[in-house]
């Protein structure tokens, strides 16, 4: 392509972008720390999902010092509902990468924001072009399709040789003085008209000397291998009733301090051996073969617990798509059993198999507490109904303060509405 295309695109992209470009509210500032905030939030997740989430947590963490001060639960139930939650983790963690090494103050100076927490060349060049007009790339997906679209690039965008490639050239693009302008301007035609299944060719700005409109390829370009498809776990799930002081609310764990959704809230579940995934016919309501799931539920709860729970039906199914992981959920609705009582319910398919583990569960109870004695006895049956940490008991009211993963928020959005 001739040096004339490209400056073209440069000009005709600038001018474009400042007569008119979308009133978004962290374009109101070049405070890095909002703009750092906003890249984050916007990464996997549309703009306008975004906005009432940028404007609630920076209300709540106006400053880098508020954000790496505040509790990691209120962080994460702020960002409740944007999903990829390790983002707002590495985001307080960047916050107190800055208190430490920068006094408080995001650094005009690559390096150092490449070496906070979570961020990475698109977030770092998006900083430093946006907040401190440095004439550094942003390359994003809306940016690799934009300029393989232009320049009729083969490369797969998928590989990181090729991301690396159009970063060098995006930056020989940048006008003069304007980075911050001009890389917003590639993600505004990225999303607005240059978009991915049906590109906006005619109100394009650089269209001139687009190559691949030129030749018709459009619709075919970028060119992008598939990624391999999320691997599918069949997962069961419950919603135990409380009873007595607890009558109303509902039992919920939270997730171990590492790994997935880590220190999240959600309902017990567990993941169904391969040999009985054949039992559940998602989207179908099954009244029978759902005994072995249900035993499977009463042994996991009472020994997580020390809580026998009797299984009474089919509540709903769930699923959610992690990046690497396919969740499908069957939720079932329990309430809290006796010692060595069988459950009186309604499916007498699951109540078949759950007896046999609440007799084996509460025999094993009463030798315990027979052989300490029989003060240990009244306090173990006064104690019945309280569970062992990390699980704890909730109602609506508890919805405003604890953080769970989508799934889980739905679920229980769901069911309270369903049982108000």
């Amino acid at each position: 392509m001739t040096a004339e295309a490209k400056q073209h695109f440069s000009r005709e992209l600038l001018h474009w972008y400042r007569r008119g470009n979308r009133d978004l509210p962290w374009r109101k500032s070049r405070d890095p720390y909002r703009i750092w905030v906003s890249e984050i939030m916007l990464q996997q997740t549309r703009v306008d999902t975004v906005i009432p989430y940028y404007e609630r947590f920076m209300d709540k963490f106006p400053s880098v010092q508020a954000l790496a001060e505040a509790p990691e639960p209120e962080v994460l139930k702020c960002w409740e509902g944007l999903g990829y939650y390790s983002r707002a983790r590495n985001l307080q963690a960047g916050a107190r990468q800055v208190m430490e090494l920068h006094q408080g103050q995001v650094p005009d100076d690559k390096t150092a924001v490449a070496a906070l927490k979570g961020v990475g060349p698109y977030t770092s060049g998006a900083i430093m072009s946006i907040a401190f007009n440095r004439p550094e790339p942003a390359v994003d997906g809306n940016v690799m399709r934009v300029l393989s679209r232009y320049f009729a690039l083969e490369d797969d965008i998928a590989k990181p040789a090729t991301r690396v490639k159009i970063e060098k050239l995006a930056a020989e693009l940048i006008p003069e003085g304007a980075a911050g302008d001009f890389n917003q301007a590639l993600m505004e035609l990225g999303a607005l008209v240059c978009t991915p299944k049906s590109p906006s060719c005619l109100p394009c700005p650089v269209m001139e000397h687009c190559e691949a409109r030129i030749e018709g390829r459009e619709t075919v370009l970028p060119i992008k291998s598939k990624a391999k498809p999320p691997r599918p776990e069949a997962r069961i799930g419950v919603i135990i009733e409380g009873s007595g002081e607890h009558k109303g609310k509902v039992l919920v764990r939270q997730r171990p301090a590492t790994g997935l959704l880590a220190q999240m809230w959600e309902l017990p579940h567990l993941l169904v051996p391969k040999e009985l995934e054949p039992l559940l016919r998602f989207g179908e309501e099954q009244l029978t073969e759902q005994a072995p799931l249900g035993g499977l539920l009463t042994e996991a709860v009472a020994g997580d617990t020390g809580l026998l729970i009797r299984p009474q039906r089919q509540l709903m199914d769930a699923d959610h798509i992690f990046s690497h992981i396919h969740w499908k959920m069957r939720v079932y609705k329990a309430d809290l059993g006796t010692m060595n009582a069988g459950p009186t319910v309604p499916m007498a398919q699951m109540a078949a198999e759950a007896a046999a583990v609440y007799t084996a569960a509460g025999k094993q109870l009463a030798e315990q507490v027979e052989q300490a004695g029989q003060a240990e006895r009244t306090e173990q049956t006064e104690q019945q109904g309280e569970p062992r940490e990390p699980y704890r008991w909730i109602g609506p009211e508890h919805m405003d303060e604890l953080a769970f993963p989508n799934l889980f928020l739905k679920i229980l959005r769901d069911y309270w509405n369903q049982d108000l």
